[in-house]
């Protein structure tokens, strides 16, 4: 039943593999909790009642809002599921209130931190490199380590290590000049990129493609990586963009250690790359452009999404006021 609730989730409602996860470990602890016997939980006993205390007891456990939110939704989205597979006569779920999630703010860089954390990959790859991790599953987690050849003698005439540079600034430079989830630039093919328009095809969450723009200083640092990207191509790159020291795709975490240490050196606050796609947005918005367009560059299916970097503008303007006018 979670295996076929799993496929439901991922072929009819194209959720990411990440949600689906999520989604599924939500409804296996759910069902663990129900009425049942050992063989599993009776479905037919699965009310109201039994939906809320669950929560109940997560909230008692001390899980954020943001969680118990999530859980409720993974909850809602089984009993409809359920519902109309006929497992369930009635659907328990109509009902079920869970908490809005905490409107925490995100932290942002300034322009001038942005520019700082991306225009300088090659001074920052030596601590992603070094405080990289494994190997993901059919992917390269190295993002950072052409600086360490930089420790090495021969690291001027390294061409592996050359290109692990080329490719670092242009990850940064794209994560910040297209905003860009770490999964969907991790996600990218050589054929996502239309050069001459400077536009590239993004495959956002629910499977739905958007056109995002970027601008010169991606391009540029695009083209270098590719003219190089043939010193790590093997036979089993395929099309990926962004490839690994061992020709993988690159690693998701990789880029993440890549962008802490990209923060971190800027002087900064360490951010995550959402941190980076947090910022082109709140910098967009403060560069004048429209929610709506804000919205469509960002792939968010609510504008009430997006409207959350109207806050972050707003306070960032009460903290100039404060410290600037004379009469703050």
């Amino acid at each position: 039943m979670v295996a076929e609730f799993a496929a439901h989730l991922s072929l009819q409602r194209g959720l990411s593999d990440h949600t689906v996860r999520a989604y599924v470990g939500d409804v296996v602890d759910l069902l663990a909790s129900a009425p049942g016997s050992a063989s599993g939980a009776d479905l037919a006993r699965v009310d109201l009642a039994v939906l809320r205390r669950w929560l109940a007891s997560l909230a008692a456990r001390g899980l954020s809002r943001s969680t118990l939110a999530r859980r409720g939704a993974a909850a809602r989205t089984f009993t409809r599921w359920a519902t109309r597979q006929g497992l369930m006569s009635t659907d328990p779920g109509l009902r079920l209130r869970s908490p809005r999630p905490d409107r925490v703010l995100p932290t942002v860089l300034t322009p001038a931190q942005a520019a700082a954390a991306v225009g300088d990959a090659a001074a920052v790859g030596g601590a992603a490199g070094r405080a990289g991790g494994g190997v993901g599953r059919g992917t390269d987690s190295d993002a950072g380590a052409a600086a360490a050849a930089d420790a090495d003698a021969g690291a001027a005439t390294d061409p592996v290590g050359e290109a692990l540079r080329r490719r670092d600034r242009a990850v940064l430079e794209l994560l910040y000049g297209a905003a860009l989830r770490v999964s969907e630039l991790t996600a990218l093919d050589t054929s996502s990129l239309e050069h001459t328009e400077r536009l590239v095809r993004v495959l956002g969450k629910g499977r739905k493609e958007r056109v995002v723009p970027y601008g010169a200083p991606a391009a540029s640092a695009l083209g270098a990586w590719l003219a190089v990207r043939d010193q790590l191509v093997t036979p089993g790159s395929g099309r990926a963009l962004f490839l690994g020291r061992r020709g993988g795709r690159i690693d998701p975490r990789a880029v993440r250690t890549l962008v802490h240490a990209a923060s971190a050196a800027a002087g900064g606050p360490e951010i995550a790359p959402h941190g980076l796609r947090h910022s082109a947005a709140t910098h967009l918005l403060e560069g004048g452009s429209d929610l709506r367009s804000i919205q469509e560059m960002l792939g968010h299916a609510s504008l009430a999404t997006t409207q959350r970097y109207t806050h972050v503008s707003s306070e960032r303007l009460l903290a100039a006021f404060a410290q600037a006018h004379p009469r703050a």
